[in-house]
């Protein structure tokens, strides 16, 4: 074992005269481990938040989805269904249509989208049938009346299953000597659904194609075809080989389009955020290197005494590099190991603060997401360690380099 490491560790170790220094050092340590413990906690939130917010919209909407341009939408769905079927990676399509609408009742009137859908078909392309909590999707074949709606839309206008409610589309009823009217049919509520995002939640309702054709006089055409794939990542490939092999007019869109603003502001956040609390580790590498100038003060002596006896400039360097690297590696690795721990029990942990504090930390109505969620990536984790270390390591660099220059002669002449 090389001097320089035995040394090192013997100053960090040294009690005379050093109780200032020793508590100093812990301090140091202390504050890498809890900006490190920090990065880990936000890091696996921001990538726990992303992903089950994707889950989230790619279980309600397709990976990929077929339209095409005019007004009158896809009108040979019925033709084009196999041909998107056989396309590599595509493991599911359907028809559907889309239209903004009113709902009312007796008890109150909200605006939603509403989407006509295959009930056949709509269980291989988006999680609706696992997400239904009353009812079924079967309910829309046995009548051209029934509306699937969302748990926290139908508590917003005020029905259950079973209750009507009425459609209203703001174009289309006709004109009369007042101006244009509203289109109006009642539906009866045949099930409701939870995706467990609330924009979704209450925001969306579901009736059949058929139903969704005859009240908007679309004829047998659709908005579209809505296409599922076995990896979500293929998405512009398979939307690209689409758009060559139907040509004009059709066109596609992927979820990653559809939804590049929202995943991009994710991204840059968990950037920015990464950024700020490397702020925590610079500042923990300031007290590395106030540690280690106070050791250099108090080693003068020692650092003398061993450039008498041989030891080199680099050698004296190494020996407080060590120091450095010795605190910093203490403080990541403590770091690492809480906020593993944290991060894994952040369920229990927010349920613990919720009953202590009578509050409800993640309000559906307010954010995307009804809890807190997290994921522990090992890219993210390895990455905060590397910068922590490297921080450490850096901060070593000039009290070591201030050690090494030190003149044994002017050191000892008062000895």
């Amino acid at each position: 074992m090389r001097y320089e490491f035995l040394i090192g560790l013997r100053y960090l170790r040294s009690k005379r005269r050093g109780v200032v220094v020793s508590l100093i050092t812990l301090i140091s340590s202390g504050g890498v481990a809890l900006g490190v413990m920090a990065l880990i906690v936000v890091l696996s939130v921001m990538s726990g938040f992303e992903r089950d917010l994707r889950d989230k919209i790619l279980g309600t909407t397709a990976h990929v989805v077929l339209l095409q341009f005019g007004e009158g939408g896809v009108t040979e769905a019925g033709a084009l269904l196999p041909r998107v079927a056989s396309l590599p990676h595509v493991t599911g399509a359907a028809p559907f249509t889309l239209h903004q609408v009113m709902l009312s009742s007796r008890h109150g009137v909200r605006g939603a989208v509403l989407r006509g859908i295959d009930p056949l078909r709509e269980g291989g392309v988006t999680d609706l049938a696992r997400n239904m909590k009353q009812g079924s999707l079967d309910a829309l074949l046995r009548t051209d009346e029934g509306i699937i709606l969302g748990k926290s839309l139908a508590a917003a206008v005020g029905v259950g299953v079973g209750d009507p409610v009425n459609v209203v589309s703001p174009v289309g009823g006709g004109v009369t000597p007042l101006g244009m009217a509203p289109r109006v049919k009642q539906f009866t509520v045949v099930g409701l659904f939870e995706a467990g995002m609330y924009e979704y939640d209450a925001g969306l309702a579901y009736i059949a194609i058929p139903a969704a054709q005859t009240f908007f006089r679309m004829g047998k055409s659709v908005t579209g075809i809505e296409i599922k794939l076995d990896d979500i990542y293929q998405a512009p490939q398979v939307g690209r080989q689409l758009q060559e092999e139907l040509g004009f007019p059709f066109y596609t869109q992927t979820w990653m389009e559809m939804n590049k603003s929202l995943f991009s502001a994710l991204r840059l956040e968990k950037t920015v955020m990464f950024v700020i609390l490397v702020m925590i580790v610079l500042v923990a590498a300031f007290g590395i290197v106030s540690t280690l100038t106070l050791v250099v003060m108090e080693k003068t002596r020692e650092i003398a005494i061993l450039k008498s006896m041989g030891a080199t400039a680099g050698g004296i360097m190494r020996i407080f590099m060590m120091d450095g690297i010795v605190i910093g590696a203490v403080g990541t690795l403590c770091g690492l190991l809480g906020g593993l721990v944290v991060a894994t029990n952040l369920d229990g942990i927010v349920s613990f603060a919720e009953r202590t504090f009578g509050i409800t930390a993640f309000p559906g109505d307010v954010y995307f997401l009804d809890k807190l969620p997290h994921q522990i990536n090992t890219p993210d984790v390895v990455a905060v360690a590397v910068v922590s270390l490297v921080i450490s390591f850096l901060a070593t660099v000039y009290p070591s380099w201030q050690a090494s220059r030190l003149n044994p002669v002017e050191a000892l002449r008062y000895e």
